[in-house]
């Protein structure tokens, strides 16, 4: 009997258009796996394009910092500037000042060596074509590459590099020939193609028309050279919700949920024209209920995010973000312990795998990720737990490298890092000590109680009102053979009647008149 074949995931996105961001969720089999915000004022983002001012060369470091028209300077490394940087100096410098839009004008230069000297290569003042590598994190600004590549469905167009490669994930030797060949026969002198994996299994045609594409954003990169002032942006990058339908979207999507309508028919044109048989997959939401609500995403943000994220029969882990990387601990909790140490820790440990390559891609955590999971004394059980981690974050597009167990009990993983993580607040402030942690005396708050019953009895001459306290205020102000409601008889001539509200904050309290209506001091 052969084997069950795996069960195919059912991927969704949902999307939410809001005044100044739109959030992507990406669902797999309803639960959510990553979320994205990009902010309608974003400046810079990975994948755009500037004419950028070298502003000093920094030796020690053999890189430059340059000027894109961030606040910030951006950083280039000599590594960074790719192994065609002289011949693309040399385009730039023609495009500029002689008008020629063509590289296959441009003498071809030598190669960038592995080990060099960036001074040997730009100049402060030099205008350089640059793309954004990384966006500014924290106090650091924009990392840039010199070597400039264009994204397609199917293809990475690459001016200069005058090569084919394809992706690695394309493992069959007959189809990486044929797409070779025929993208060979398609590409112009003096370019060179990434084939990406998704292009598997696609005919001339369709590749043809992907590559069209790249060539005429070429050009139209190009044809802005001449005009623009460095610092100076020159393309931008496809917004974040065309790129991860670009590079995510596959047979297993079935459904793009939007709520906005102009939103839906930019994704819906853009499904036409480069996937179109997936054109009708995209849905325009209309419900009465925000989109999230919905579809359980906000509910999966609240329980996902924050310190201690709960797994199921007790385990959980405590997430920690420092500047330099995250740490992750493993906890057993309260789990019912069944069978040896041993077994009950490697269950745990791998109940708690899952949830961390899950909340690696949700929060995109990047840098160095420290998991300390329970103790494994046989090494057996440590390898098991390493594959599964390592199984588990194939599904991972960032690029990462997951080091084996070690003695301690300690996994770390590198995560590639192109942005600030995801960080999203799941607390509320609250509404009795604002935040501080902490509140006013019970002496402060009698205090006030008093005044303003001093002030309803001498100044305003109200009749009939009450006070509404907490029941342990309540208990405070009421019980006891000399309560301070009694003093307050002694002192006012007058019984104050309390009511408890268990729905008060603790020292919350209010006055209500004998219609029941609340009385506003300062009014």
């Amino acid at each position: 009997m052969n084997p069950e074949e795996p069960k195919q995931i059912s991927k969704e996105l949902v999307i939410t258009s809001r005044e100044a961001e739109v959030q992507i969720a990406l669902l797999e089999d309803k639960k959510l796996m990553e979320i994205h915000r990009e902010k309608k004022t974003e400046e810079c983002a990975v994948g755009d394009i500037y004419l950028a001012k070298v502003k000093k060369i920094n030796a020690a470091l053999n890189a430059a910092f340059l000027n894109i028209g961030d606040e910030k300077d951006a950083f280039l490394h000599y590594l960074d500037l790719g192994l065609y940087a002289r011949s693309l100096n040399e385009f730039v410098n023609q495009v500029i000042h002689n008008r020629k839009r063509s590289i296959a004008n441009v003498k071809q230069q030598l190669e960038v060596e592995k080990a060099g000297l960036i001074s040997d290569i730009i100049q402060p003042g030099q205008a350089i074509l640059v793309q954004v590598a990384k966006e500014p994190i924290s106090t650091k600004g924009a990392r840039l590459t010199a070597e400039i590549s264009l994204a397609g469905r199917y293809l990475v167009l690459v001016p200069f590099m005058n090569k084919i490669t394809v992706s690695q994930k394309i493992k069959n030797g007959e189809e990486r020939n044929r797409l070779r060949k025929i993208v060979q026969s398609i590409t112009p002198k003096r370019f060179g193609i990434i084939i990406r994996t998704v292009a598997k299994g696609k005919n001339i045609d369709e590749l043809t028309a992907d590559l069209n594409l790249l060539l005429e954003k070429w050009k139209t990169v190009v044809a802005k050279l001449p005009q623009a002032k460095s610092p100076a942006k020159i393309a931008s990058e496809e917004d974040r919700i065309t790129s991860i339908i670009r590079d995510v979207l596959d047979d297993s999507f079935e459904a793009v949920h939007v709520d906005n309508k102009e939103l839906f028919q930019e994704i819906k044109s853009y499904l036409t024209t480069h996937i179109p048989d997936k054109k009708n997959i995209v849905k325009l939401y209309k419900g009465q209920k925000p989109i999230f609500e919905e579809m359980n995403v906000a509910l999966q943000i609240k329980s996902s995010f924050g310190k201690v994220v709960i797994l199921k029969q007790g385990v959980y882990l405590v997430v920690e973000h420092t500047e330099a990387m995250h740490v992750i601990d493993v906890n057993s909790g309260n789990r019912i312990k069944t069978g040896n140490s041993e077994e009950n820790a490697l269950r745990v440990n791998l109940e708690a795998a899952v949830e961390i390559a899950r909340q690696l891609r949700l929060r995109d955590m990047g840098g160095i990720i420290s998991v300390d999971f329970i103790d494994l004394a046989k090494n057996a059980n440590r390898t098991i737990l390493y594959r599964t981690l390592q199984e588990l974050m194939k599904s991972d597009k960032a690029k990462h490298t997951v080091l084996p167990v070690n003695k301690f009990g300690v996994v770390q993983i590198t995560r590639q890092r192109v942005r600030e993580a995801t960080i999203i607040e799941t607390s509320e402030l609250c509404p009795t000590c604002n935040g501080t942690g902490k509140i006013k005396s019970s002496l402060l708050i009698q205090e006030d109680i008093e005044n303003m019953i001093e002030y309803l009895v001498n100044k305003q001459r109200e009749k009939g009102f009450y006070l509404a306290v907490h029941p342990f205020l309540h208990a405070y102000l009421t019980k006891g053979l000399f309560s301070k409601q009694w003093k307050w008889w002694l002192r006012f001539g007058r019984w104050i009647c309390i009511v408890e509200k268990p729905n008060f904050s603790v020292v919350q309290f209010r006055f209500y008149n004998k219609n029941n209506d609340q009385i506003v001091f300062g009014q």
